[in-house]
């Protein structure tokens, strides 16, 4: 089967929108103790807020997710495979990078403690190095249940999605009028859930027989998002912002989902044309590489940012207009140029590694039948807990270093490779091994 390459363009799109709307929003300020803080640009400048349509860009990303992992689950059946073998594969592909990033910042945080660092320093910089990390136990979860919900998907087709945004706006009813912010971590799985069972309907061609129905998810989307947000309850803004008593994305709302709908069906209706601008091969040779780092780029992205201050704010070397002055955002572009240059060092840097955990990952057999299915559950588990530990509170809340979640991430990561069962005659070929250790940089399984 052919590879769509709209499906890759909008991984790597939702990738670099992603790095591009974290760097932006990031502004340092050094104080007269010399330390530095980071304003909340978003609770500080409000208009800035509308920029988060923009950036906020992640159900594409659950989208091209889905219609990928559909593929490649159809694929898997067709050819009379197993899903847990599926399914570890692909948490493989996503725990091992994590589990090594993970290893390395917590590492950090371990000398920065012992040097004395300021805690409160700390903290900040271990909720920098994290703060990307909700979307992982989120796509973890759905990448364990591709099975289960691409098999309702082959029985009830667009009824799914429609079942869980009705689920999701439930939830987001009781949330607000009942004030049960447990009940809405639910809408984690549902209201992205939505973008990722749509994934399946587009790869079946069930979003693309016309262009009727696009247009009119762009249309009632944006409708529904400007009414929820003119008249209803929630924010414009679809990133979190600190000051909101009801928020888009934390957990995300109808507002998100309305929003989701929208930027799917402008999608839809942009594929042909953008296939045919990505069949020049100029083209597809700058957007492949981009797809093929997205994991690298997704984990590590935050880094430049330590670099930069270290390098130009700690040492008073930076110009420090005031915060948010037309001075400040004209110094936005070489902020932007000189961190992009920083971390396409850093990729650069990280290739060995990337090719070394390439070849741990095949070396795993994750294709083998599973040995013990009940350790794989466990790792799961104890991986998303970890995860979305690291998610809310970062790499060192309060200064301290994170010993639950830390080892929770360790073992959950232990279990998932656990070697699996190999049948006779199953040895790793040499040459698959050897041709392994020459590939890309990881790209987020989809």
């Amino acid at each position: 089967m052919t590879r769509d390459r709209y499906v890759d363009f909008l991984r790597a799109l939702a990738i670099c929108l992603v790095v591009l709307g974290h760097w932006l929003i990031t502004g340092l300020v050094r104080r007269a103790d010399g330390t530095l803080d980071a304003p909340e640009l978003l609770a500080t400048v409000h208009w800035t807020q509308w920029l988060t349509l923009g950036f906020q860009i992640m159900p594409l990303f659950f989208l091209a997710g889905g219609a990928a992992a559909g593929g490649s689950w159809a694929r898997q059946l067709s050819a009379g495979g197993a899903a847990l073998p599926w399914i570890r594969g692909r948490a493989v592909r996503l725990l091992l990078p994590t589990a090594v990033y993970s290893g390395l910042v917590l590492l950090a945080v371990v000398v920065c403690s012992g040097v004395g660092v300021d805690p409160g320093t700390l903290s900040m910089v271990g909720w920098a190095m994290g703060m990307q990390f909700w979307f992982l136990p989120v796509y973890l979860l759905l990448s364990a249940m591709t099975p289960v919900l691409h098999s309702a998907h082959r029985r009830w087709g667009l009824r799914v999605p429609l079942a869980l945004g009705a689920v999701a706006v439930l939830i987001d009813v009781l949330v607000l009028a009942a004030h049960a912010p447990v009940v809405g971590l639910l809408d984690y799985v549902l209201v992205w859930g939505v973008a990722y069972q749509l994934g399946f309907c587009w790869q079946d061609g069930l979003l693309t027989r016309g262009r009727a129905l696009p247009a009119a998810m762009a249309a009632v989307g944006a409708a529904g998002f400007a009414g929820l947000v003119g008249f209803g309850p929630f924010p414009l803004s679809l990133i979190l912002v600190s000051d909101e008593t009801v928020s888009n994305t934390n957990p995300p709302s109808v507002a998100m989902l309305s929003w989701a709908v929208a930027q799917i069906g402008v999608c839809l209706l942009l594929a042909a044309p953008v296939r045919r601008w990505l069949a020049r091969e100029r083209v597809w040779r700058t957007v492949r590489p981009v797809g093929g780092a997205s994991m690298t780029l997704y984990l590590w992205h935050m880094l430049p940012v330590l670099v930069v201050a270290a390098v130009f704010y700690l040492t008073g070397l930076a110009p420090e207009p005031g915060y948010g002055s037309g001075s400040w955002w004209a110094l936005r572009l070489p902020w932007l140029l000189l961190l992009t240059a920083v971390l396409l060092g850093l990729v650069a840097l990280l290739q060995p590694l990337e090719r070394l955990l390439v070849r741990v990952g095949v070396r795993s057999r994750p294709d083998q039948e599973v040995r013990q299915p009940l350790l794989l559950w466990l790792g799961l588990a104890a991986s998303v807990a970890a995860l979305a530990r690291f998610a809310v509170q970062g790499f060192a809340h309060d200064g301290r270093f994170p010993a639950l979640p830390a080892l929770g991430l360790a073992l959950g990561a232990a279990l998932v490779l656990l070697p699996s069962r190999s049948a006779p005659g199953t040895e790793l070929p040499k040459e698959r091994d050897e041709q392994a250790a020459g590939a890309e940089p990881s790209s987020v399984p989809g």
